[in-house]
């Protein structure tokens, strides 16, 4: 099913459906559990827009002959007016809203691909690798620099964060963003995720919730 963007109720949203801006390493703890080191600068990657897929539906996993396939949890920002060199005051302005989302990762294939130096677009940008939920208006939130959401696997907590445990910000990381590439209106910015990760298996039961917002439901299917 094509993919569009829409509201936490299931309304239509009308703005394009653009590239995902994805950033790595933005949580301290999820650096430590991947023994990775804290970077200068944001670490910067894309999925295309045909990663996108909405996650009430049910998630497909790739081949299990490309490895593990892992979830990771982020706070994804869709914008609304065009950013270029942006100042910190004017990004915070292009938001049109927060929703939740799964930067979907084949982490033995990514192992693999940093190991050589390789980009990483095989193990995070296949289709169907950005499962996203609806998205909450920006008007609705009282603090986007505080906010709390999480991911229950099998009613498990696999993952807890919150924004104000960000190594660069919302609006730093926007600016930051700008600088390199031009955000457009319909496109997404993944803020990165906190600890947790791990395979998904089939039949895996998904709970997303951005506290105090919206929770989301979605199922795990067999390999494709």
């Amino acid at each position: 099913m094509e993919y569009s963007h829409k509201t936490i109720n299931g309304q239509p949203i009308q703005l394009p459906v653009g590239k995902v801006v994805c950033v790595g390493r933005n949580y301290v703890d999820h650096v430590e559990e991947l023994a990775n080191e804290i970077p200068d600068n944001p670490l910067l990657f894309m999925k295309p827009s045909t990663s996108l897929c909405d996650v009430n539906n049910p998630i497909s996993l790739p081949p299990e002959t490309l490895g593990n396939c892992h979830n990771e949890l982020e706070v994804a920002i869709l914008m609304q007016s065009p950013l270029k060199n942006a100042s910190q005051a004017d990004c915070l302005n292009a938001i049109y809203g927060v929703g939740l989302a799964l930067d979907l990762t084949l982490r033995d294939l990514q192992s693999k691909l940093k190991s050589k130096g390789l980009p990483w677009e095989r193990a995070k940008a296949f289709d169907g690798a950005c499962p996203m939920s609806g998205f909450v208006e920006v008007g609705e939130l009282a603090d986007l620099q505080s906010l709390d959401f999480s991911l229950h696997i099998n009613q498990q907590l696999r993952q807890h964060g919150n924004t104000s445990l960000m190594i660069w910000n919302l609006a730093s990381l926007l600016s930051q963003i700008s600088e390199v590439f031009t955000l457009l209106p319909g496109d997404i910015v993944l803020t990165g995720t906190p600890k947790g990760v791990g395979p998904l298996h089939p039949g895996d039961q998904l709970c997303l919730s951005l506290h105090e917002h919206f929770s989301v439901n979605s199922k795990v299917l067999v390999a494709t």
